[in-house]
């Protein structure tokens, strides 16, 4: 393997770590229950000691908050319960100010139907902002009664067609019926977009945009029934007909063009696109679509396309072959590449990809550091992960669960059984391991009632985890054993050997199935990442091209047996020879 570093062009947005935060559950400053901009600002330098370079707020506009802010309302003005727009503009200054960077997320797929453009729209058939919808009139059976233009099914479990009483057509939603789907095809509506949603926020400054749903906006000609493969349900899976569409890029190449003048950068959530060949035609830098985007093969693993909650088994050597599909693809391109194992739609990745077990959690969240730190790519952590966060316990009962996603799924299911107690438990064991919820619960800042996200007297919006008890920011800040420490040394290293951990080739080194093994090359430099995937300990051999002697330990979670790995062990060796 040549130690020659990959040819690519090396830019901030490369190099920096993206710490995401999830504003309605970082930190309540005002008592009110609920997370907001103020509290963001008073964290900063926390994010800054951690090693962040960059960081992510999900949607803080107004919104009546359906889906949790992807459904705004208005793409100017800030979500009141947040703060104000001038809180916002002391956020960006603020961040700056501490040589980091700010992008917000970009929701143009849809707005909220209390939008003024979707209020109008659904006024008359002749207003003129009718066409910025997707409107259809319906179909009738043989019997006359009043069917929907097709059969697809929302991201949420429900229809994706609305009745509108006022106009007698329906409304695509390929979410809630409160986020009706813009109309791409009108140009009108497009101009519009890039107007309020993207050059206002440029020109307050901000450094890029993570693109919500980004290959949605395009939808398939004639919107055609989806194949029916569940019989058995009303709707039907229509991922094909409403992801990358014809027009796809044609629209990406007009946004783009509107960034390029600003020093910005752009990373866009790509759901169901699965091919190689279809995300290069959105992350080359010759197509000047995106600089990277999301690929969720490896956060989808153990779930059923369309559906996240038809489970299936899945192994160690599915979450190698998907986590590290992307290292190799972008050596022999000019394309780049995310490195992430959370964010505000998943389940913590110690519960999901290790074990949160007592004996092991620890453990498990410094072995996926090491893992996710020695990557080639742009490394995006989500609020909580630094601290080794875990998901919900399976005794968290079904009304403390409150995303869309999985009421939906609840409601449907008791629907579908007549409220049969033992499918509820076996739906509630499918949220406890996947369900979004596990990342919107507040972030626990200290042993205090409430986790310090808010006062003791307050509740907060959403119930805080009892885990906040023996997992939290002021016990581990300083405590050299801790994951938030951990944490902070692998950033550093990444950054002191940026050559090797951001930029360097990969290489996977196959021994047993539950180990992962992966080497990098760069500057005259070689690493080597060795990871144990399972709670049993394994037994392993340095690479036959790899001199022990040249090899020095910069870090580890454990100390055992040079040849031996214990549960979760994981260590980084590097040679500069």
């Amino acid at each position: 393997m040549s130690s020659q570093p990959c040819q690519h062009e090396q830019k901030w947005w490369k190099e920096g770590v993206v710490y995401q935060i999830y504003p309605s559950s970082f930190k309540d400053s005002n008592g009110d229950g609920i997370g907001d901009i103020p509290g963001i600002i008073a964290k900063l330098d926390y994010i800054r000691d951690l090693g962040v370079d960059i960081i992510w707020i999900s949607p803080h506009y107004k919104s009546p908050q359906v889906d949790m802010g992807y459904d705004i309302s208005d793409y100017e003005d800030i979500h009141e319960p947040f703060g104000t727009l001038e809180d916002c503009e002391r956020l960006i200054q603020a961040t700056h100010d501490r040589g980091m960077r700010i992008i917000f997320d970009l929701v143009i797929n849809h707005t909220s139907d209390l939008h003024p453009w979707f209020l109008e729209s659904r006024s008359s058939k002749s207003n003129p902002k009718r066409d910025w919808y997707i409107w259809r009139p319906a179909k009738y059976d043989e019997n006359g009664n009043r069917c929907r233009p097709n059969n697809w099914r929302g991201n949420f479990s429900t229809p994706a067609w609305t009745w509108d009483e006022c106009t007698h057509e329906y409304y695509l939603h390929l979410y809630a019926p409160e986020q009706p789907d813009l109309n791409w095809e009108n140009e009108e509506c497009r101009r519009a977009i890039y107007d309020t949603a993207i050059r206002f926020w440029l020109d307050k400054g901000i450094d890029g945009f993570r693109i919500d749903t980004v290959n949605r906006y395009s939808k398939y000609p004639g919107l055609p029934d989806a194949e029916v493969t569940q019989p058995e349900e009303e709707t039907q899976i229509a991922v094909k007909y409403c992801t990358n569409g014809p027009r796809i890029h044609e629209f990406l190449t007009e946004i783009n063009d509107i960034l390029a003048p600003y020093d910005v950068f752009t990373v866009g959530e790509l759901p169901c696109t699965p091919k190689q060949s279809e995300v290069m035609e959105y992350i080359s830098a010759r197509a000047r679509q995106l600089n990277m985007v999301f690929n969720f093969d490896t956060v989808d693993l153990g779930t059923t396309p369309g559906d996240r909650f038809r489970l299936k088994p899945y192994g160690n050597g599915d979450f190698k072959r998907e986590l590290v599909k992307w290292q190799s693809v972008i050596e022999d391109t000019d394309a780049w590449t995310t490195v992430f194992l959370e964010n505000h739609d998943q389940g913590r990745s110690i519960s999901r990809f290790a074990s949160d077990l007592p004996e092991y959690r620890v453990q498990a969240g410094k072995m996926l550091a090491m893992i996710l730190g020695t990557m080639t790519g742009t490394l995006f952590l989500y609020q909580g992960q630094e601290i080794g966060m875990i998901n919900a316990p399976l005794s968290w009962p079904a009304h403390e669960y409150k995303c869309i996603r999985s009421v939906n799924h609840l409601e449907k299911l008791r629907g579908r059984t007549n409220n049969d107690p033992a499918a509820l438990d076996e739906a509630l064991k499918t949220l406890q391991k996947v369900a979004r919820d596990h990342a919107r619960v507040p972030m626990q800042w200290d042993d205090s009632p409430n986790a310090g996200f808010c006062s003791e007297k307050v509740d907060p919006w959403m119930s805080v985890i009892d885990s906040y008890k023996t997992i939290n920011v002021a016990d581990q800040v300083g405590r050299m054993d801790s994951v938030l420490e951990f944490w902070k040394r692998i950033l550093c290293l990444r950054k002191e050997y940026k050559e090797l951990f951001v930029y360097g080739k990969f290489q996977l080194i196959e021994q047993d199935n539950d180990l992962m093994l992966f080497a990098k090359y760069g500057a005259g430099m070689q690493s080597l990442t060795v990871a144990n995937l399972s709670s049993e300990t394994k037994k392993w051999e340095m690479p036959s091209s790899m001199a022990v002697s040249d090899m020095k330990l910069i870090i580890g979670n454990m100390t055992g047996a040079l040849d031996r790995l214990g549960p979760y062990e994981g260590r980084v060796y590097i040679s500069t020879q």
